[in-house]
């Protein structure tokens, strides 16, 4: 491909991607296609010669686009929001296109300081103390991870590492391989898969701890458990708050588990994947009460920042517990003084490359400065605030449905509901509205009860969309159970949808637990 052949295939490609969002509404939101569609009809070699730009974008119409799930479509309410934005395609655009590659600040400079300027930008948006900071007199910072997933992994191999230098000082003559056996993590049992994958990538122990009847872990119940695992010779090593748990966007009190922590010297990171972006609207900031006691801190931009995948932005207290975690030196990474302040103007320049598991870094920065400069701080408030004000609206609609309970009190985008007939009657609804391939939702437990989660994600989701996904959710109600429901009999109105109570499994859990 020449360069005219590369402009004429991406402007047709630019065409064809403001056409999707456009028409998105008139897209199904989950693809009619059964496992195993593409891998039994795609070739299986690749072409030998290559061929016509055009040819490849017919095929992908043909092949790929069948059997996507749109998760930008104002349907899909699953999981949480998956950031996209015009702006976050041009710094996507700009940012494959440099293709460079960023371990160190000589191998592109830009890369390096772009990521400073914005991590800061986007520190002070949330509310963070300035000593999480690349422009704090301290040794505190942000990097962009890839992942939640990731940077609480990295912060397990960090804290790892400084609770082993920490014992080391007190007794040089300890055995590394055996006290480092001994470390014990510590997180809700409402936290993500991820935490405690954590625990099984960094080979140290993972316990879930209670959460209470709102599905919250408290100060109390953490230090039960610090004392419980010291009585047994273990070492409190590593603490993973959630402020936004998966199922219910429940917070963990920071102000309540942050003290125990300094106590006993335990790393504290919270997980703040979704919700911690509404801190960036003050209303909203009473949600990190208690950040002066974190050691780390991580939200995914990529939820609902209207940056895409992959831009997890994590800020650290103390930057050389990372460094002393992932410094590995070569010759070849021989590269300028950094990680100190340089130049009478006190700027400091970080080797990214020990902050972090990989070595090479993609220029990630140029989405959330595009993102950043071309919505402003401004219109970033405008949309979760919005988002916050749709689920509001899906919140009325449900209450004034009798058939319907919500629980518990909703939080920011998301709202959990259920059908009064019980949990089996609340499955088969939601795997019904799947069937129909018109909207998408997840389920979670929640105080023994089963209900469908509705998170407002898409940026184009409008009140009509709310009012037309609620449609969808009460014809499939009024198939299930029958507009009313009369002396626990069933009303049929259509046999088609209509169920057999035999086989109704009770479904018997707490709040959701990570399996």
């Amino acid at each position: 491909m020449d360069s005219q052949e590369f402009r004429d295939c991406a402007k047709t490609v630019i065409d064809m991607l403001a056409d999707y969002y456009d028409n998105i509404r008139d897209r199904q939101v989950v693809p009619s296609v059964e496992p195993g569609y593409l891998i039994k009809t795609a070739p299986e070699d690749a072409p030998e010669e290559p061929e016509k730009w055009e040819n490849v974008l017919k095929d992908f119409n043909q092949t790929v686009m069948p059997g996507v799930t749109h998760w930008h479509s104002p349907q899909f309410h699953g999981y949480f929001p998956h950031g996209s934005s015009y702006g976050n395609i041009i710094g996507s655009l700009l940012c494959d296109g440099l293709a460079v590659m960023g371990f160190t600040w000589r191998a592109s400079p830009a890369c390096t300081e772009l990521e400073v300027v914005t991590m800061n930008w986007l520190g002070k948006l949330l509310g963070l103390p300035q000593e999480f900071l690349n422009c704090s007199p301290g040794p505190g910072g942000g990097v962009i991870q890839g992942s939640a997933s990731e940077a609480t992994l990295v912060g397990l191999l960090a804290a790892k590492e400084k609770t082993f230098r920490r014992l080391l000082k007190k007794d040089p003559s300890i055995d590394k391989d055996l006290i480092k056996t001994k470390f014990v993590a510590y997180s809700s049992d409402q936290c993500n898969s991820s935490v405690e994958k954590a625990g099984a990538l960094g080979s140290m122990k993972m316990r879930l701890l209670p959460s209470d009847s709102n599905c919250q872990l408290r100060g109390e119940t953490l230090k039960k458990a610090f004392a419980e695992d010291k009585a047994k010779g273990l070492i409190p090593c590593y603490v993973v708050a959630n402020l936004g748990t998966t199922g219910t966007c429940a917070f963990d009190p920071l102000y309540e588990l942050g003290p125990v922590c300094k106590e006993e010297n335990v790393w504290l990171h919270v997980d703040a994947a979704y919700a911690g972006a509404a801190s960036i609207c003050p209303e909203y900031r009473y949600i990190i009460k208690g950040i002066e006691y974190v050691d780390s801190f991580d939200v995914n931009v990529h939820k609902w920042l209207l940056v895409s995948f992959d831009c997890s932005a994590m800020w650290v207290k103390d930057s050389y517990d990372l460094i002393n975690a992932f410094d590995i030196q070569r010759i070849y990474l021989d590269d300028v003084k950094s990680e100190t302040r340089v130049s009478e103007a006190e700027v400091t320049v970080p080797d990214y490359r020990h902050w972090q598991m990989p070595l090479g870094r993609r220029f990630r920065a140029l989405k959330l400065w595009t993102v950043l400069k071309m919505h402003g701080a401004q219109g970033l408030r405008k949309h979760i605030r919005n988002h916050i004000t749709l689920a509001e609206h899906f919140l009325k609609l449900v209450h004034a449905d009798q058939r319907f309970v919500v629980e518990p009190k909703p939080t920011l985008g998301l709202v959990c509901f259920r059908l009064k007939n019980g949990d089996s009657y609340t499955k088969q609804l939601l795997e019904n509205l799947l069937a129909t391939k018109q909207i998408f939702m997840v389920a979670c437990t929640y105080r023994n009860r089963y209900l469908i989660r509705f998170v407002i994600c898409s940026r184009l989701t409008t009140e009509k969309d709310v009012e037309h996904s609620w449609r969808i959710i009460t014809n499939e109600a009024d198939l299930l159970i029958g507009p009313t429901h009369i002396n626990g009999t069933l009303k049929e109105k259509n046999t088609h949808s209509i169920i057999s109570t035999k086989h109704l499994e009770p479904v018997n859990n707490g709040c959701e637990k990570s399996q």
